[in-house]
């Protein structure tokens, strides 16, 4: 029986998730079918441009995503302290980029008609910001944002109604930096593995193609959340990582996914020198990220699941 949402995000552990949504369909989120010849490619920018576009409103970012044929991946972090400093007023002004609102927080936000408001009528938009500051720092309300988004798309395209996704989107906490840099990298080589591409920047519709278009300019995307940079003030919100550490990482992996082996002759980089993990056993770990873990990724238990296949190999 599925474990109930609030059970597996838990805020106090980590505010990095993987979440998966995958399309019940036949004829596919994206990607051409087969029987009838029709493409559907043109929906990966629906999804791309949603997506990008939540991180705008949430206080949520988005560290990795994937696009592929039939379900989408992402890597989100929750700044729930982002979403606590926001005044009533911006609060409002975030959801209401996302929904009409009620009278009152419309004329809230209409400076004349907030200062006819009985003091009543104050509280209650304040009571109803809370509402909706809540819901913006919740994963659960961004991937039903995206979901119900592009499925509502997709039906009046295909002329039909129905289901367009699985009842529920998959989501795995990322307890360390560890868990975090192996699940980007999943993330962001999915077309690799799946025979779309053969380099990170030919992978279309994914993070790791916006962040090396970035880099060729000397900068990180502005719709992505962004790597540590050197001078950043210790308050900074940002990747526990250094861009070139993981970009350098993403290559390596790459190769490994390419030429199906799990140890290379190349140098370690420094965040795989980081987690005390050799290539095989970072080979494994990023390739087994759905298959071999559940609803929780740490390197403990990337440890303990690896003395367990030593043993079985005995």
């Amino acid at each position: 029986m599925p474990l109930p949402r609030k059970s597996l995000i838990s805020l106090s552990q980590t505010p990095y998730y993987h979440c998966v949504s995958r399309c019940v369909r036949r004829a596919f989120l994206c990607g051409k079918d087969k029987h009838t010849g029709q493409s559907y490619e043109h929906r990966r920018q629906w999804v791309e441009d949603r997506l990008l576009f939540l991180g705008t409103v949430f206080a949520i970012d988005i560290c990795a995503y994937a696009v592929m044929s039939n379900h989408t991946h992402v890597v989100l972090h929750v700044d729930r302290q982002a979403a606590c400093q926001w005044s009533t007023e911006q609060v409002l002004e975030r959801w209401h980029r996302l929904h009409k609102g009620t009278v009152l927080t419309n004329r809230y936000l209409n400076l004349t008609e907030r200062k006819a408001m009985s003091t009543a009528e104050t509280e209650a938009v304040k009571s109803t910001a809370e509402i909706y500051r809540s819901r913006l720092y919740d994963i659960s309300w961004f991937m039903r944002l995206l979901n119900e988004f592009i499925a509502r798309q997709a039906n009046k395209e295909d002329n039909c109604t129905g289901r367009f996704w699985e009842g529920r989107f998959k989501s795995q906490a990322l307890l360390d930096e560890a868990a975090l840099a192996a699940c980007m990298a999943y993330v962001d080589l999915n077309p690799v593995r799946a025979g779309l591409a053969t380099t990170p920047q030919g992978s279309c519709h994914t993070s790791i193609k916006k962040r090396i278009r970035a880099v060729r300019q000397n900068q990180q995307p502005q719709e992505l959340f962004a790597f540590t940079e050197a001078g950043q003030p210790a308050a900074f919100s940002a990747l526990p990582f250094h861009l070139k550490d993981y970009l350098a990482l993403v290559n390596l992996t790459c190769k490994q996914f390419l030429h199906n082996k799990s140890s290379l002759a190349a140098s370690s980089t420094p965040i795989l020198k980081k987690t005390r993990l050799s290539q095989a056993q970072w080979h494994w770990l990023v390739e087994g990220i759905e298959q071999q873990f559940g609803t929780r990724i740490s390197l403990d238990l990337v440890h303990r699941k690896l003395n367990n296949r030593m043993l079985d190999a005995v």
